[in-house]
């Protein structure tokens, strides 16, 4: 991995694989939703699908029929700390890839008719999310994890917020966040050298600079949402408090959650789907931001069986904090871990993201064999640490369903003791 800096002071991290023939490049800001406010929420999403609408060279069809032309693929996603741009190319084409997607980075019109229409699509996509209550309970969650801070903002923002805003708000916030000291550019795959001069030679001009934004640190509410729908399942989601992205423990949490619903051989999954058949979906994953992180179970279950659901989760977390997880599940996490780590790096997608990410997030980078003996050095002292943290407080629940009557009896703070 190298990391360097252009004449302006932006960022390049990238890595060389030259017995790969792809490369991918990323265009990673620091912004989301996290970043936004009440009157802004969803701006972050709403410029990630207007820089697709077209520039002076090159309009809408015109950048998907280049691409197609190449076969390659560009794609971009938003999250609630980072946006990312990317292109996955041949590496013959990666001059085009980069000037593409630094002509959309500078260049997007941000036409107001462009800006209507793609408002609509924004507005379906938020209906679809809804109807969705698998998807709709996470983000419920999040809400009652950290109320009314930013982190619970949704990502796609509200029909309320996104109605007003016009060209001159898009172009104004990213005047504020689309700047050099926001902005890295990852790049993994079969490149040389020449990448450099390339990059310069695009991204050399950009000058807009600007001030770190400060940001408020939030608690966990430990909070209760239940959305009426009219479903088939209840659809239930638990939060814990967890540490945050450079926490030492990390992978302590990420350990802890393989065991308790990360895979097919995890409690939650062994317990109530393969031993009783009480649900078809349900996993737990960790998510670390900034400066907070979070353990989420889920699952989707009849109305009828959800109350035993929720015995059988408590009756399972329980015997984790009591007696925390055994040597043989910390010996499998760390092997599954690092096999899934070293598999990844036969990705150039992957190692883009992973460069990019820890750049923007952490400002550092670990070599895959640190990474391999940090996970390796994590000792069952780790893991009850992580445990006692993670109960310390009653967990926030979200649930969507038809009634909210099997919920009565739950008791989030039972595991607080």
């Amino acid at each position: 991995m190298e990391r360097v800096q252009l004449h302006n002071g932006l960022r390049i991290v990238m890595e060389k694989m030259p017995t790969f023939r792809s490369v991918t490049i990323g265009i990673w800001i620091k912004t989301g939703s996290r970043y936004e406010n009440l009157v802004t929420n969803g701006i972050s999403h709403f410029i990630e699908h207007m820089l697709f609408k077209g520039t002076e060279r090159f309009d809408a069809q015109k950048i998907a029929e280049v691409f197609d032309g190449i076969g390659g693929d560009v794609n971009a996603f938003t999250a609630k700390e980072y946006t990312c741009f990317y292109a996955k190319v041949l590496d013959e084409h990666l001059s085009i890839a980069v000037d593409i997607l630094s002509d959309m980075f500078f260049n997007s019109l941000l036409d107001p008719e462009e800006l209507k229409k793609e408002k609509n699509v924004i507005l379906e996509e938020i209906s679809m999310y809804e109807d969705d209550p698998d998807d709709l309970v996470h983000d419920l969650v999040t809400m009652s994890s950290y109320g009314d801070h930013p982190l619970a903002y949704p990502i796609l923002g509200t029909e309320e917020r996104l109605h007003p805003m016009g060209s001159e708000e898009l172009r104004a916030y990213m005047k504020e966040h689309y700047t050099i000291e926001n902005t890295v550019i990852s790049v993994a795959g079969n490149i040389d050298d020449s990448v450099i001069p390339l990059l310069e030679k695009h991204f050399g001009a950009f000058d807009n600079h600007g001030t770190k934004q400060d940001l408020t640190i939030p608690a966990f509410a430990g909070g209760q949402i239940f959305h009426k729908k009219k479903t088939e399942q209840n659809h239930i989601c638990m939060n814990f408090p967890g540490g945050k992205i450079d926490d030492p423990r990390y992978y302590a949490m990420v350990l802890l959650n393989n065991t308790l619903g990360g895979g097919m051989s995890s409690r939650l999954f062994q317990e109530i789907r393969e031993k009783r058949g009480l649900a078809y979906s349900v996993y737990s994953y960790y998510t670390a931001h900034a400066d907070s992180g979070l353990f989420t179970i889920y699952a989707g279950t009849a109305p009828k069986q959800t109350k035993d659901v929720f015995e059988l989760t408590h009756a399972l977390l329980h015997d984790v904090k009591v007696n925390g997880i055994t040597e043989q599940e910390l010996y499998q996490g760390k092997q599954q871990l690092k096999g899934s780590l070293v598999l990844s790096l036969e990705s150039t997608s992957s190692i883009m993201n992973r460069l990019g990410k820890n750049e923007i997030m952490l400002g550092k980078h670990n070599t895959v064999d640190q990474t391999l003996q940090y996970i390796e050095e994590v000792t069952m002292e780790d893991i009850r640490s992580v445990i006692d943290d993670m109960f310390a407080e009653p967990y926030a629940l979200a649930m969507v369903g038809h009634s909210e009557r099997s919920l009565a009896h739950v008791r989030r703070d039972e595991l607080v003791y």
